[in-house]
């Protein structure tokens, strides 16, 4: 909080100071007097291009540009002492006023001229840093950005442990929604779970051109649409909040039919838990409550687009449908099946050794092994496996079981895990390998608002489009007024994991909005095995400065 009203002081001492400054040097304005705006007359008189109140808006650069500013505003009204620097720079709202107020007889003598002098070694390596971090944040906010894969949603493509560019270009880099942010920090200060941006200045959505649109089975980073509400916890907070509302629900009410009977009564419990408890009963996990996250500050997630604005998609055994006819699997793509090796070890000690032994040989990462299938008879472990892996151990003589896993249609009734997490038919039968139809959203794209598109489009509607909605007499009020049909605003995307059994993914929480796109992982430039996931730590040379497919 404190960090804010220090800013939001320093624009108030700006719209006192920059008019009589531009005063004392012969010259005025119509933009001295609004905020931020007022910079760019301030900006003329020392000499320094307009563009550079551009650098205002990228976060964190903002911070060291208004040092910059503070202290050239300083030497160009005869504040030329390294302790007077050091004032514009560290207490700008007392130095600013004093100039401006205070010290009258301190004319404008313009920007201190370096022509045929040598500077300092302190002060041409402190410019040489600056520039480095201000170049470099204008770099990753946007052109390319490192981006981390830490979960296997998208093995065999990009590895845990992947270290990756993002190409912001590629769909037009976003301008920043919150400039005013901790440079090379996403939406958390590290080690904590304290905000690094402000909210309280905030720009409208824009994207700059880009090269091209999303395609299918591009693998995307989006703002995780989900995300707008986070646990604040280190571990929770990328989670979806809507999915630990509904399972606390069910958990105060005992049972999901109690829960289904009065929903709106438990998840205000829920709330309540989160908000006032700071407590998460169904699993014990205190928390510090909830918070909201504004579109650009949401969790980043990477997955392959399956499906684009206007198609029809649908899951049949887990058999990807575009527009009623089968499409053809990502290569890599994969699954689970229930396995028994045929091993010799009973220790548990020396079982787990020959176990990883054996899956080494069939290159399979330890941190795929899961707990088996409930539905399963006969096996021991789950893997996630490719289509390649899962001939090879089929024919292999140490395997003793081997059989897919496919969650059927009649397993899960009133499943309010998969989107649109409803338990209305048919959307209670929908499992992830079973799913759909569904008609993804495209811009323009008109719809006739009945029960099942409520369950699927609401949220869409709502929330990433910004209207009010509301539900009265059997009636639906869009902004007040009465709708039975809703137009589109922009596309969607269905995105999904590679790994298709250890993802969660759109067939969890639905559609990413074309504003939530972030940009295009195209460059592996590290590659590290992680020891949770592969029990090794060892650098993967063999994937470093790859191109992502």
């Amino acid at each position: 909080m404190i960090p804010w009203i220090l800013l939001i002081a320093l624009l108030a001492v700006y719209a006192a100071a920059v008019p009589q400054l531009l005063k004392r040097a012969g010259q005025s304005s119509s933009l001295q007097f609004i905020p931020l705006l007022n910079l760019i007359p301030l900006l003329k008189i020392l000499h320094r291009p307009w563009w550079w109140w551009l650098l205002l808006l990228v976060p964190g650069v903002n911070l060291i540009m208004l040092v910059i500013i503070n202290v050239e505003t300083g030497i160009a009204f005869g504040q030329r002492s390294t302790a007077k620097q050091w004032l514009f720079g560290v207490l700008p709202w007392y130095a600013l006023f004093k100039l401006a107020f205070r010290q009258e007889e301190a004319a404008f003598a313009g920007p201190r001229d370096w022509t045929g002098k040598k500077k300092g070694f302190f002060r041409e390596w402190g410019e040489a840093i600056v520039f480095a971090i201000v170049a470099a944040t204008v770099i990753r906010t946007f052109a390319f950005e490192a981006f981390t894969i830490p979960t296997p949603s998208m093995e065999n493509s990009m590895l845990v442990g992947d270290y990756l560019f993002v190409s912001k270009m590629s769909y037009g880099a976003k301008v920043p929604q919150t400039p005013f942010s901790v440079p090379f920090v996403h939406n958390a200060l590290p080690g904590s779970m304290t905000n690094s941006y402000t909210e309280w200045f905030s720009l409208p959505y824009f994207r700059l051109p880009g090269w091209g649109r999303v395609k299918r089975y591009d693998p995307v980073v989006f703002n995780f649409p989900a995300n707008d509400t986070i646990i604040v916890h280190p571990t929770l907070a990328g989670y979806d909040y809507q999915d630990y509302l509904r399972k606390e629900g069910i958990f105060i009410a005992g049972s999901l039919e109690k829960y289904l009977n009065n929903r709106a009564a438990y998840d205000a419990k829920a709330r309540k838990h989160f908000v006032e408890d700071k407590y998460i009963a169904c699993t014990g996990t205190a928390i510090e409550g909830l918070r909201t996250r504004p579109m650009d500050k949401k969790e980043n997630f990477v997955k392959r687009c399956v499906g684009l604005p206007g198609e029809k998609l649908e899951l049949r055994e887990r058999r990807l449908f575009i527009n009623d006819k089968p499409v053809e699997d990502p290569e890599g793509a994969m699954w689970s099946y229930d396995v028994r090796f045929k091993l010799t070890q009973t220790d548990n000690e020396r079982y787990r050794a020959e176990l990883l032994r054996v899956l080494e040989k069939f290159e399979i990462a330890p941190g795929n092994l899961q707990p088996v299938h409930q539905h399963t008879a006969g096996a021991n472990i789950n893997l996630a496996l490719t289509n390649a892996q899962y001939d090879k151990l089929r024919q292999s003589s140490l395997v003793d079981f081997i059989a897919p896993c496919i969650d059927s249609l009649v397993t899960k009734p009133a499943n309010l895990d998969i989107f649109p997490n409803s338990p209305l038919a048919p959307f209670n039968s929908w499992t992830r390998d079973n799913f759909g139809p569904v008609v993804i959203p495209a811009r323009g794209m008109r719809i006739t608002l009945t029960p099942e598109n409520v369950a699927l489009y609401q949220r869409a509607i709502e929330v990433y489009e910004g209207n009010s909605w509301e539900e009265s007499g059997g009636k639906i009020l869009i902004n007040g007024k009465e709708a039975t049909e809703y137009t589109f605003k922009q596309d969607y995307y269905w995105m999904m994991g590679d790994n298709r059994h250890r993802s969660l993914d759109a067939r969890y929480w639905g559609f990413v909005p074309f504003d939530h796109i972030v940009g295009k992982p195209v460059f592996t430039w590290l590659s590290k095995n992680q020891q949770a996931h592969n029990n090794s730590s060892s650098v993967r040379w063999n994937r470093m400065f790859r191109f992502v497919k």
